[in-house]
């Protein structure tokens, strides 16, 4: 069964609690994501690997850690998912970019895949799927289909909110992938909706309605 990681650091909780209000409007929603992306890619990649390297302080000669050369790639989930990718490119500069697009059926709620575009070598990088809200778990799901459909195997899922019934669907359909997330609410309403949430991620931070 894969893991689940909710992060309860102070600072995390506190830029959660101001993007979930109704009344923080779209240029300070956008710059918290960002923030918070930030705050989590340095929990999510505490396990990359190191290596030991020499070098020469203006000091002395000396033995200290770099990163063992990792390949890593972020892949928002469209549309929504694009306000996390500036804030982990901040602390990984070097990582690839790719998109995967979705849209929920409204009618069905279940995603629709319309666009897929990754790094070539996608099969050799440390995935992070970002996208600010897991709910039903459908497009997640179907999003890391894609990816492993064109070889990718180490992934991880990274979202700010997620109900109990997206992080059970995600572990049964893809018992290898860790997720992480910034708060485990409630549960989803007759909508689909997180409760409580903090509304339509991708609405928020675009403006739109």
């Amino acid at each position: 069964m894969s893991k689940l990681t909710v992060f309860d650091h102070p600072l995390i909780q506190h830029k959660l609690t101001i993007i979930r209000q109704k009344d923080t409007g779209t240029k300070v929603f956008r710059e918290i994501v960002d923030e918070i992306a930030s705050l989590m890619a340095y929990e999510v990649t505490r396990t990359l690997p190191v290596e030991d390297v020499e070098i020469e302080t203006p000091v002395a000669k000396t033995v200290q850690k770099q990163l063992a050369g990792k390949k890593l790639a972020i892949v928002p989930i469209l549309r929504a998912g694009l306000g996390m990718v500036d804030g982990m490119m901040k602390l990984i500069p070097a990582a690839r970019i790719g998109h995967i697009g979705m849209y929920r059926d409204e009618e069905t709620l279940e995603p629709v895949e319309y666009f897929v575009k990754l790094p070539e070598d996608i099969e050799q990088r440390d995935v992070f799927v970002v996208d600010p809200m897991l709910a039903t778990g459908g497009s997640a799901i179907m999003a890391i289909d894609a990816l492993k459909k064109r070889g990718a195997t180490k992934i991880k899922l990274i979202t700010l909110v997620a109900a109990p019934e997206g992080v059970e669907a995600v572990q049964a359909a893809h018992a290898d992938v860790d997720i992480f997330t910034a708060g485990l609410d409630q549960g989803l309403n007759e909508h689909g909706y997180i409760i409580p949430g903090l509304g339509d991620a991708g609405d928020r931070l675009f403006g739109t309605h």
